[in-house]
C-alpha cells in the first residue's frame, strides 16, 4: 500500500532497509524529531471550562455518559477495554484510543477519517448516535441553564454558553493532556530498555513507522491484525458497525465481516486499503492496553511477537512487514523500551474535574418572557 508521509526525509526504500535491520540509527539523540513532547500553550480559563465539559454527562443525549466515560484518566484517557463502550443501547466496535498528546494528532480516529480540526472532531463525538447521541441545540440549552457555565463561558471570553463555545473549549482542555515524566524523556532507561532502543531503530525497524516525538507517522498501514470476533458475534456491536458502515458508504456492508478501516475515506473501491489503520502513538502504552484498533492483544509482548512474525496473513499487507527473527530476550528488551515511553498518569486536579456537577438549577423568573 502507499504510505502518505515519511518524516525526516525517509523514503520507502530506506524504510524497507530499516525494517530488515540493515540500517541502524545510533541513538535517538541523533534522530531528528525524537524527544519530549512540548506542551501547547493554552488559555487557562478556556481549558478549565473544557475540563468541566469533558466530565459532564449532560453532553450526551440521555445524560448517561460523558467524554470521560470512555476516556478515563486512570487508564491513560482510554478505557482499559478491548472494545469501547458506547451510547446506551449500542456497543462500540473499536478500541478506545488515548487522548494524551492528541491535540498534536495529524488525523483522528483509527481510520484517520478526520483531520486536525478539533472543532469537527468534538462535534462528531458529541452528535454521533452510537457515541454520545446529542442534539447540539439541546446541549446548548442544557449548558445555558447552568449558572456555573454561564460564569465560565463569560470568563473564557465565549460570551453566553453556546455550541461553538463547547466545540472550542474541549479542544483547549485536550491540549493540556501532554506526556511527562517518562524514563525515555528523562534519559533514565534501564539496560534492557537501552538494548530495546537499539532494536527499535535497527533490527526490528519500528522507527520506519513509529517516528517523531509521538512515535507515529500518522499514516495508514495494513498489518493483518486478527479480526475481533466479538464485533460479529455480538448482535449489538454488529448492528453498530453496520450502521456506521452504511453511513460511510461501505460496499456490501450487510455482509462485511471485517473492519475495512481507512478504506472508508481513502478509496471505497480500493481493496488494497481494506484493513488499513493509522499508526498509533507509542506514548503511554503501559496505561492504555489492550492494544491494536480492535483490542486483540492484551500485552505489549503479544504485540511485539505479532510484529516479530511479520504481521498477519492478508494479501494486501504492508510490504514493510517481514519476519524479524528476534529472540525471546530481544523481544523482552523491546518491550522494556516501549514501557520506557510511558510517564506520569494525568490523574490530578490539573487534568480531572473533581467538583460536583449539579443538575439542580434555580428557576428562571418569568420564564415565558425569556428569549434565547
Amino acid at each position: 500500500m502507499k504510505i502518505s508521509r515519511f518524516k525526516g526525509g525517509l523514503t520507502p526504500t530506506l524504510c524497507a532497509t530499516l525494517l530488515l535491520g540493515a540500517f541502524a540509527v545510533p541513538s535517538f539523540a541523533a534522530a531528528e524529531g525524537f524527544g519530549p513532547i512540548v506542551a501547547p500553550e493554552v488559555n487557562a480559563a478556556k481549558a478549565e471550562l473544557g475540563k468541566r465539559l469533558f466530565f459532564d454527562k449532560r453532553l450526551s443525549g440521555d445524560a448517561a455518559i460523558s467524554c470521560a466515560t470512555c476516556h478515563q484518566p486512570e487508564n491513560g484517557f482510554s478505557d482499559g477495554l478491548a472494545l469501547s463502550l458506547a451510547y446506551p443501547g449500542s456497543k462500540g466496535f473499536r478500541n478506545t484510543p488515548t487522548l494524551i498528546n492528541s491535540a498534536q494528532n495529524a488525523n483522528w480516529f483509527h481510520d484517520g477519517r478526520l483531520g486536525t480540526n478539533l472543532n469537527d472532531v468534538t462535534r462528531e463525538m458529541i452528535t454521533e448516535d452510537y457515541l454520545m447521541n446529542m442534539d447540539m441545540r439541546l446541549m446548548q440549552e442544557r449548558v445555558k441553564q447552568d449558572p456555573v457555565y454561564v460564569e465560565m463561558f463569560a470568563a473564557a471570553g465565549y460570551g453566553e454558553p453556546s455550541n461553538s463555545g463547547v466545540r472550542k473549549a474541549i479542544p483547549e482542555y485536550l491540549a493540556t493532556l501532554t506526556s511527562r515524566g517518562s524514563a525515555f524523556d528523562a534519559g533514565e532507561m534501564s539496560d534492557a530498555a537501552l538494548r530495546g532502543q537499539e532494536l527499535f531503530t535497527g533490527k526490528a525497524g519500528c522507527v520506519a513507522c513509529h517516528d517523531g516525538n509521538r512515535f507515529t507517522d500518522d499514516s495508514l498501514h495494513v498489518l493483518g491484525t486478527p479480526e475481533n470476533p466479538e464485533i460479529w458475534s455480538d448482535p449489538v456491536r454488529h448492528a453498530t458497525y453496520v450502521a456506521f458502515a452504511m453511513f460511510m458508504g461501505v460496499e456490501n456492508y450487510m455482509n462485511v465481516r471485517e473492519d475495512v478501516g481507512g478504506q472508508i475515506w481513502s478509496n471505497p473501491f480500493d481493496r488494497s486499503m481494506v484493513g488499513s489503520f493509522i499508526t498509533p502513538t507509542l506514548r503511554e502504552l503501559t496505561q492504555t492496553g489492550p492494544y491494536m484498533h480492535n483490542g486483540m492483544f492484551d500485552s505489549l509482548f503479544e504485540v511485539v511477537a505479532f510484529y516479530n512474525e511479520g504481521g498477519g496473513d492478508v494479501d494486501n499487507k504492508d510490504p514493510l512487514l517481514k519476519p524479524l527473527g528476534m529472540s525471546f530476550v530481544e523481544q523482552k528488551d523491546l518491550v522494556a523500551f516501549l514501557e520506557s515511553l510511558s510517564g506520569d498518569p494525568l490523574t490530578g486536579p490539573e487534568h480531572v474535574w473533581e467538583g460536583p456537577i449539579s443538575t439542580n438549577y434555580i428557576a428562571i423568573e418569568n420564564w415565558r418572557d425569556q428569549s434565547n
